[in-house]
């Protein structure tokens, strides 16, 4: 199982669009505090429309409580500062793939821990990134084709 990990996220939508494609997935979410939200909000549960209660998720008060219980997992940043691309790393099922917040991105601090970091190629010119859950989206669907699907038809 794949481990996805949204830090301080700040959208419910894009939460709840996220919870929704890991439900689908066979994969585990983990968010960590602070939220800009609560999780029991009507617009997260209702991007998750009725797949929320099927949601393997854990909430971790800070980054390194999460650490704590990652098992020596690999941990995969993604940033616009990086230089590798999301598609040139091969995934394995107990990686924890990491997102930062809607504006701020992942902290330096938390990408120095990271075992890999990689971005998705975007247009320069235009200041601006994918929507969250779109950029989950890709990457976990590339991490989980590596896999051949497990458990998916």
């Amino acid at each position: 199982m794949f481990n996805l990990v949204l830090v301080e996220p700040e959208i419910p939508p894009n939460t709840g669009n996220v919870a929704r494609t890991c439900v689908l997935t066979g994969t585990k979410l983990h968010l960590v505090e602070p939220l800009g939200f609560s999780i029991s909000d009507r617009e997260v549960k209702r991007s998750g429309l009725d797949y929320w209660s099927f949601l393997n998720l854990s909430v971790h008060s800070s980054f390194d409580q999460l650490l704590e219980q990652s098992n020596k997992s690999r941990l995969i940043c993604f940033s616009t500062k990086a230089s590798c691309l999301y598609h040139q790393i091969d995934y394995y099922q107990d990686d924890y793939l990491i997102f930062g917040s809607e504006t701020r991105g992942l902290p330096e601090e938390i990408l120095l821990r990271a075992d890999m970091v990689a971005r998705i190629p975007m247009i320069e010119s235009i200041k601006r990134s994918l929507n969250l859950g779109n950029s989950v989206a890709l990457v976990l669907y590339e991490a989980l084709r590596q896999q051949d699907f497990p458990g998916m038809s």
